[in-house]
């Protein structure tokens, strides 16, 4: 049974909060998921994924995510969001125009990120 366009949203929706909260426990990443930013392989397990999430120093930066929408395209979550970056006092975000691979059974397979250079944008 197909998995329901909410679920699959939902899946990536656990993702991008993972990346504030730098906990993983809710992502639901198929073990041979793999995640490519800007056209170079960043991820190449959903575990070492999920240890980046948690541990990266990457994803340390982030303090929130602001304006999420996502919408799908059979099986792929096609999701747009800034990322607001520290220094908190400097007020940068960078836009995220992200896709995640959802399967039937609810797992993340794929990830391919592409995102700006951050700018001034209010909170």
């Amino acid at each position: 049974m197909a998995l329901a366009d909410a679920d699959r949203i939902a899946a990536a929706r656990a993702y991008v909060d993972a990346l504030v909260s730098h906990d993983a426990s809710a992502v639901r990443l198929h073990p041979m998921c793999t995640r490519t930013e800007l056209g170079v392989k960043t991820g190449r397990d959903g575990a070492h994924i999920a240890r980046s999430l948690e541990g990266g120093p990457q994803f340390k930066l982030i303090h929130a995510i602001s304006e999420f929408e996502a919408s799908v395209d059979g099986d792929t979550v096609h999701s747009t969001y800034y990322v607001h970056v520290q220094p908190k006092p400097l007020g940068l975000a960078a836009r995220v125009v992200e896709s995640f691979v959802v399967n039937d059974d609810g797992e993340i397979t794929t990830i391919v990120a592409s995102f700006s250079v951050p700018r001034r944008k209010a909170l």
